[in-house]
């Protein structure tokens, strides 16, 4: 995946392992304007838009949140230890 960057701007990405065995990612950034959903894809041909829509598809779980300790937000996603991929289509959830 690709996270986009505007220069002046800093990301921050953040992997954990909690100690229910659940695995969190957070990708955080300075753009607190553009809260982030998922769309269906207009372009079957298009290079890029396909982010949430595999998050959606991949996570247990995800959100936004404000980021902590400054402007911005923190996208956030979960997959539960164990678990086994799904068939499951962004129509499921």
């Amino acid at each position: 995946m690709r996270h986009g960057r505007v220069p002046g701007r800093d990301f921050h990405v953040r992997l954990a392992g909690e100690a229910s065995g659940e695995l969190r990612l957070e990708v955080s950034d300075t753009r607190g304007e553009r809260r982030p959903a998922v769309a269906p894809l207009a372009d079957p041909d298009a290079e890029s838009g396909r982010g949430l829509l595999l998050v959606t598809a991949l996570a247990d779980d995800w959100g936004v949140t404000d980021r902590r300790g400054g402007p911005g937000k923190t996208v956030w996603a979960s997959l539960k230890a164990g678990r086994r991929p799904t068939e499951a289509t962004v129509a499921d959830r």
